[in-house]
């Protein structure tokens, strides 16, 4: 499996109702704490910012947009 890094799109694998967040929400990660640990920005279709979270990794899934990245 890929690492996750900077920029990276990851979808949430599960609710976070602490952040008022769903499971499929797609952010874009903008910091990375702890081992693991990741903020997440989650923005609208217009790019205004609604939410910020620290995620753990295994909370997320990495999304890709072509078929050469991913594998």
């Amino acid at each position: 499996m890929d690492e996750m890094k900077l920029l990276d799109v990851v979808a949430l694998t599960e609710n976070l109702q602490s952040e008022g967040l769903r499971r499929g929400e797609v952010g874009t990660i903008v910091e990375q704490w702890a081992d693991g640990v990741f903020e997440v920005e989650f923005s609208d279709d217009s790019g205004q910012a609604y939410a910020f979270a620290a995620i753990p990794a295994n909370k997320l899934m990495k999304l890709y947009f072509r078929k050469d990245e991913a594998a």
